[in-house]
């Protein structure tokens, strides 16, 4: 991928600008990144001395957030100058001229100012639907779209830190049915999607390696929180403010589309959905909602949100088998009906 920066360093230390995937309008780019120092070893171990997961594990843990750090962003003849907070991360929003209508991906420059290194200079991307797309789909990633247990602390600690991408449980169903989100109900929509996580940062590019090896559809991911070695968060408030706030980023730049909220029932994604909805019944076409929880007592709260939900005039699926979504969203018009048949032969493939 694009933003790639410390892959196949083979142990560089220095100075490093990660780009984390953008999301733009027509006239418009957001994205993030993060500037940091990265310690250099690992060149000359020979790999079957220690595996190389874990040397990529401990440099992430020992990276060195620069602040202070300006960015320098260049697309086509436009170029901004953003500045990295305590934590080493930057955010990037700016304007833009018109842009090409038939172009999804698009390849931005980032090079350091301060302090200077050529080294640091790599390439982001960012994603602007086409007018072909009806629809966009924002969606949650932990034990959503990936199986990571945020009811045990110790085991997610271990998927989210220490695992790579290929030891990743993917949910059986959800490359297809993602797929089918993207293509619409034609086959040719090129929905946007927009994937929303809790994890850190830090396992950024195991995310993007995951969704190329299980085919799901690319898009933003935007990650809510930073965990590392030191308490830190690159926003103040909790997690579910996080996500509510990034939902809005996201509506707001694309204010022509209606969007399908994806997530799971083990944290708060039914409340914070449904409460997108209350605010924009009109644009909010379903919810569907992965059953996690085995408490009662957590499906009823939910029932109770699935009734408010169809009062507004939309409605909120809760299910552990992605072919009932996919059903779902084959009735609403979402999806082709071919995608049922696609997300089952995944899920007999998986056993599951």
């Amino acid at each position: 991928m694009l933003a790639a920066p410390v892959k196949g360093d083979n142990g560089r230390g220095g100075l490093f600008i990660q780009a984390y995937r953008g999301y733009g309008s027509s006239d418009r780019v957001f994205l993030m990144g993060r500037v940091f120092r990265q310690p250099g070893f690992g060149a000359t171990l020979r790999e079957e001395w220690l595996r190389r997961d874990l040397l990529d594990l401990l440099r992430r843990l020992l990276r060195k957030p620069i602040a202070g750090a300006r960015v320098r962003v260049r697309y086509k003849g436009t170029t901004a100058v953003v500045e990295t907070d305590r934590h080493g991360f930057f955010r990037v929003d700016m304007n833009l001229g018109e842009m090409p209508s038939d172009v999804t991906w698009h390849a931005v420059e980032l090079s350091l100012d301060y302090p200077t290194d050529e080294r640091a200079t790599t390439t982001g991307e960012f994603f602007t639907p086409t007018r072909s797309a009806s629809y966009g789909v924002i969606s949650d990633i932990d034990d959503t779209v990936v199986y990571t247990g945020v009811a045990n602390t110790l085991k997610m600690m271990w998927r989210l830190f220490a695992q790579g991408a290929d030891s990743r449980v993917i949910f059986p169903g959800v490359p297809a049915l993602y797929q089918g989100f993207h293509d619409g109900p034609g086959g040719n929509a090129g929905n946007p999607l927009v994937y929303v996580s809790r994890g850190p940062w830090s396992i950024y590019q195991v995310l993007v390696e995951m969704f190329r090896m299980h085919r799901i559809p690319n898009g933003p991911i935007l990650i809510l929180r930073e965990w590392g070695m030191k308490r830190g968060s690159l926003l103040p408030r909790r997690a579910r403010d996080h996500k509510l706030d990034a939902i809005r980023h996201v509506m707001g730049l694309y204010q022509d589309l209606k969007f399908v909220l994806v997530g799971d029932s083990g944290q708060h994604d039914p409340e914070i959905y449904t409460r997108i909805l209350r605010a924009h019944p009109d644009r909010i076409l379903a919810i569907y909602i992965r059953d996690v929880s085995a408490d009662p007592q957590r499906s009823e709260a939910i029932a109770r949100l699935a009734e408010e939900a169809r009062e507004a005039g939309c409605e909120l699926v809760l299910s552990d088998d992605n072919q009932v979504l996919a059903k779902h969203a084959v009735a609403q018009g979402l999806i082709a009906p071919g995608v049922v048949d696609a997300v089952r032969r995944s899920e007999a493939d998986s056993g599951a």
